[in-house]
């Protein structure tokens, strides 16, 4: 667990630095790689529970092709939300998260590069994964790529979602089901035009139109999410 120390020394406003963005990302992306089980975990997850499925839906090729891009996207949803409790509790615990926002510079910086380490580490390498897991389920040869661009674009936006419910559960104890209840109804707007991006190119259709819309929902988000969470953290700071 690394000290308050630290963190107030990583977000250091000085007139080089842009407002020490770059230097906390470094610090959390050291931090993140160092704590391997928060990298293994989802992805552990993600891989265990869709090579189980098979066994439990049947082992017909064109079952598993019909639903191989809705079976991927909900365990990459639930591998995600699955790491998302830890985004803020180690600061939280260890005080570093109230020497970020007595900072000088916008909370929004620090929020934006916990969540883009956090993505960087959970939903980059699950998207990576997906064509594998996707030829394991029978996944036709044309929804490889639509799947891979649809979940790196996907779990950024889920990241982002994510840390608003982080940081407005980061006070108590056990957020699990709160957590869930607070995202997942603003999750399922991703999940949608995530499978129909697959769908899409599967049924020989243009699938632009939902990466678009995708692209819409993670510009929305990376604009929207940051600021909510910054309120959010400044209101559990003070209850």
């Amino acid at each position: 667990m690394r000290s308050s120390t630290d963190i107030a020394e990583a977000v250091k406003v000085g007139p080089s630095r842009a407002p020490g963005f770059y230097t906390l990302f470094r610090t959390e992306f050291t931090l993140a790689v160092r704590r391997r089980s928060d990298i293994v975990n989802p992805l552990l997850f993600f891989v265990t529970v869709l090579a189980m499925m098979p066994l439990g839906i049947g082992p017909d090729p064109e079952m598993l092709a019909r639903m191989a891009a809705g079976l991927i996207w909900v365990m990459a949803l639930l591998a995600t939300l699955l790491s998302q409790e830890s985004l803020f509790r180690g600061d939280f615990e260890d005080g570093s998260l109230e020497q970020l926002a007595l900072q000088p510079q916008p909370l929004y910086f620090p929020v934006m590069a916990k969540v883009l380490v956090h993505w960087l580490v959970t939903g980059l390498p699950l998207a990576l994964l997906s064509p594998l897991l996707g030829m394991m389920l029978n996944l036709g040869e044309t929804g490889y790529w639509p799947l891979f661009v649809s979940l790196a674009m996907g779990t950024a936006s889920l990241s982002l979602i994510g840390a608003v419910g982080a940081a407005l559960t980061v006070a108590l104890r056990r957020p699990g089901l709160l957590l869930a209840l607070i995202i997942m109804p603003l999750y399922v707007p991703v999940l949608i035009f995530g499978t129909g991006t697959v769908q899409a190119a599967l049924d020989g259709y243009s699938y632009a139109p939902q990466l678009a819309i995708l692209g819409a929902i993670l510009a929305a988000a990376a604009a929207l999410a940051p600021l909510a969470a910054a309120g959010a953290i400044r209101i559990s700071l003070e209850n």
